[in-house]
């Protein structure tokens, strides 16, 4: 709700007068101007005249003066009347003043204002103020920062000459105009909406913290710039005051000193790795020895278990393969056929044997030396999987049986090279640790999220210890050690699923079976968003 001064009493309104008007040089009052009742007089007032009570104003003033006043209510006039001339206090002491009045109407009544100044403190106060107005116009004019004044509107109404000069504009050019001209053209849309923020809750600060802002030459070269910002309001509405600095020459001290520093800290940095290097070459003699010690430790423990491992695995297949193949010739009869498919049937898997081992040897190499690619591609997997089986059955002991089933959907993107090599690993061992007889079950489940794999066996399982070793290189069960094996191939499942970003657990007791599991997150989307 706003309230206006006709809403107020007049002591009331006397009182706004009188807090106003204190700090005005010499006599302020107000009287009613028919029965010529003083009702009010400022302080400044009450020392002109020599008394502290109120007086009539009549008593320092002639009949002249009041005609005057008399004159100006009959004439209806409303402006100020000033005149200068003598005047005389309570205390008989007469001075020369200046007599300014203006008439007022208030609920039918009429009032006289008046102000009154001796010449010489109105010559001093016109003097301090012409001091003032000239220190504010020197501050103005020869500012050694580039400001000018806008208009809620945008449109400058002040400039000062050092902004003249930055610029290069004539003081007409550039008044009346919108500040934008001073804006390079790309961001002088832009600067209308800040413009209007700003003006919308005007404060003090700088302007564009955090960016580089840049204003525009008459000639149309740009060149960097730090602007501040301020607001003032009078009767006229409100203005922004903008002081703009050229801070060309700092940003190019800037960029030099930015230099010299790079320069400096590239130069430190080689230094510090100079002296890193020096002190590494002080230690590598050590190092390099312990650590050729070790690795050459290490490659001739690899080396002879890889030579023992090798020989063993491949001893017993060659002999049998040779055995068989000495038997085969003879059998020549048709009645020996049973017996010369026995005979070959062993050849056959044992061949199969040495293919897997040697195979074995050859993907860890790959693995190591970082050969292996992963190729994803989509297949169907029920498909897939019975083909795997399928070739698998060769190898089967008597009366075994792979029971497969299949759950969701049939297509899936991942790698089949690999996950054949995975799951022949995984049947390989379902089979070779089984009896005869057992069932061998694989699972497979394909949802939205994850690709799932699980091979069941009932077979003669692993112990705790062996289980926390089970992916290492070469590593064996201890109750596996009169059946072949590399101890390779579930280091490579686990290597190979890895790299298909999958995921292998093991669940396994003595002599009650194994169970493996796999999931793959589902890469369908992610391939069809590449």
């Amino acid at each position: 709700m706003s309230l206006s001064i006709g809403d107020l009493d007049i002591d009331f309104q006397l009182s706004i007068f009188a807090a106003i008007l204190e700090s005005v040089p010499g006599l302020v009052a107000v009287r009613e101007l028919d029965s010529g009742r003083l009702i009010y007089i400022n302080n400044t007032g009450i020392k002109m005249l020599g008394t502290d009570d109120y007086p009539s104003l009549e008593l320092i003033m002639d009949q002249n003066q009041l005609g005057m006043a008399l004159a100006l209510e009959q004439k209806n006039r409303t402006g100020i009347a000033a005149k200068e001339r003598e005047l005389k206090s309570l205390t008989g002491k007469t001075f020369k003043g200046v007599c300014e009045e203006i008439l007022l109407k208030h609920q039918g009544k009429t009032y006289c204002f008046f102000r009154i100044t001796d010449i010489l403190s109105d010559r001093h106060y016109k003097q301090q103020l012409s001091k003032e107005l000239a220190r504010f116009g020197a501050l103005f004019d020869y500012a050694s920062i580039g400001i000018l004044v806008a208009d809620q509107q945008g449109e400058i109404v002040l400039v000062n000459d050092f902004a003249l000069q930055q610029f290069g504009y004539e003081r007409e050019m550039l008044l009346g105009k919108k500040v934008e001209i001073l804006i390079p053209h790309h961001v002088r849309q832009r600067h209308v909406g800040h413009r209007e923020r700003y003006n919308a809750n005007p404060q003090s600060r700088p302007m564009g913290i955090g960016l580089d802002l840049y204003a525009v030459h008459r000639d149309g070269t740009e060149f960097p710039v730090e602007i501040s910002l301020s607001h003032y309001s009078n009767e006229e509405g409100n203005f922004v005051i903008a002081y703009i600095s050229n801070i060309t020459e700092r940003k190019k001290a800037e960029e030099r000193l930015e230099k010299v520093y790079n320069e400096l800290e590239k130069m430190v940095e080689d230094r510090t790795t100079q002296l890193r290097k020096a002190l590494e070459e002080l230690e590598i003699s050590k190092e390099e020895l312990t650590i050729a010690l070790g690795k050459e430790k290490e490659l001739g423990d690899l080396k002879s278990r890889f030579v023992s491992m090798a020989s063993h695995e491949f001893r017993t297949p060659l002999s049998t393969i040779l055995s068989s193949a000495f038997l085969v010739k003879h059998y020549d009869t048709d009645k020996d056929q049973p017996i010369r498919n026995k005979h070959i049937q062993r050849i056959i898997s044992n061949v199969s044997l040495l293919t897997d081992t040697l195979n074995d040897f050859l993907s860890v190499g790959k693995i190591e030396e970082g050969k292996i690619q992963v190729r994803e591609i989509e297949f169907d997997i029920e498909e897939h999987f019975n083909t795997i089986i399928q070739e698998m059955q060769g190898i089967m002991k008597e009366n075994q049986v792979i029971d497969y089933r299949h759950n969701g959907e049939r297509s899936l993107i991942l790698d089949p090279s690999l996950m054949k090599h995975i799951v022949m690993n995984l049947l390989g061992n379902a089979i070779k640790f089984s009896p005869s007889g057992s069932p061998i079950e694989i699972e497979t489940a394909k949802t939205a999220e994850a690709f799932k794999l699980v091979v069941k066996d009932n077979g003669i399982g692993m112990s705790e210890e062996d289980q926390q070793h089970l992916f290492e290189r070469f590593y064996r069960g201890g109750n596996v050690s009169n059946i072949q094996g590399t101890g390779l191939g579930l280091h490579i499942v686990q290597r190979y699923t890895e790299m298909m970003k999958g995921n292998i657990q093991c669940e396994s007791e003595l002599n009650k079976g194994t169970t493996f599991t796999i999931i793959f997150p589902d890469n369908h989307e992610n391939l069809l968003r590449t």
